[in-house]
């Protein structure tokens, strides 16, 4: 059965009852509603001193709904303000979030949402610039696995308190990502409590290469670098180089553990809205993969209060 909301006249019989001293649960058989529905309407529209006014329960009624978002119509050039932010690759929760943030316009990412579902109804392009993309997972039964079998690494069991709950910058994540057709890919280091990412392009996914690319990123900020927390993936078996190079200190995640290195994860997918799966990065430079590194570090995060992974890194 739909919902309806209480009538003017249940409000006084509500009233009448309530003063006979009536229990929520009987006024509900009374009037044929649920006892929840006499329970919240008390709760919502009694007064101060706790009395139930069946004119004030009105007015309060008719106040809320006279500022309800169903009153709410947004004007063509708000729109226009939302789609100008999608070509940044945000996500409708984001652009909402900053908008807001900035003082701007106040919608809901959900609203942001459907503008965008009747523009692809209508054969607009807005939806193509939303992250989608399905993964693909591969069965490994009766498959060896020897990730993670580097004897003498540290275990992110290992690590800190003030590194797992992130109450101080420069604590890292790093992953690599590949591409199709070419053995070129990418390194990815992640900041963990900010998000501020850097991104190095690599010929080809060996420990060379990795130690080579990972060593010349973290120079790059020096100082900013302490802990680096990795996957099990072979290339990063020279990390000890890397130590020795940069002066971090280098932790690993448990085999098939994805989710405790969730923020390089996350970072990863972004990424994907710029260099897509099936994709091949041989054409791909060292400038292009600081250009996306740059859009990323530029987006606001929910997470930060729609601050960007920039700002935050900066004040730290």
């Amino acid at each position: 059965m739909n919902y309806r909301q209480i009538t003017s006249g249940e409000r006084y019989m509500l009233a009448a009852l309530r003063k006979q001293g009536s229990s929520a649960a009987a006024i509900a058989r009374q009037l044929g509603r649920h006892p929840s529905t006499i329970a919240r309407e008390i709760r919502r529209n009694q007064c101060n001193d706790g009395a139930y006014r069946p004119s004030k329960a009105d007015r309060r009624t008719r106040g809320r709904r006279s500022r309800s978002r169903r009153n709410r119509r947004f004007r063509p050039e708000d729109f226009r303000l939302v789609e100008s932010l999608l070509p940044h690759l945000w996500s409708p929760e984001q652009i909402a979030g900053h908008l807001k943030r900035r003082r701007l316009l106040s919608i809901s990412h959900e609203t942001i949402y459907q503008h965008i579902w009747r523009d692809k109804a209508r054969g607009g392009w807005l939806h193509a610039y939303l992250r989608c993309a399905t993964k693909r997972r591969r069965k490994r039964y009766g498959h060896y696995d020897s990730r993670g079998r580097l004897a003498g690494k540290r275990n992110i069991g290992e690590r800190p308190a003030v590194i797992n709950d992130r109450s101080e910058v420069g604590h890292w994540e790093i992953d690599t990502v590949m591409g199709t057709g070419s053995k070129d890919c990418i390194v990815t280091l992640v900041e963990r409590r900010t998000g501020y990412t850097l991104i190095g392009k690599l010929p080809d996914r060996t420990m060379e290469s990795v130690t080579t690319r990972a060593s010349w990123l973290i120079g790059k900020h020096a100082g900013r670098v302490q802990t680096i927390t990795a996957d099990n993936g072979t290339e990063f078996h020279d990390y000890r180089s890397i130590e020795q190079q940069t002066g971090v200190c280098f932790y690993f995640a448990n085999p098939h553990h994805s989710w405790e290195r969730g923020t390089n994860e996350n970072t990863n997918g972004l990424i994907r809205q710029y260099l897509p799966k099936g994709s091949s990065m041989h054409g791909i430079t060292q400038l292009d993969c600081s250009l996306i590194a740059e859009a990323l570090n530029a987006r606001p995060r929910k997470r930060l209060n729609y601050r960007t992974p920039q700002e935050c890194f900066d004040e730290s």
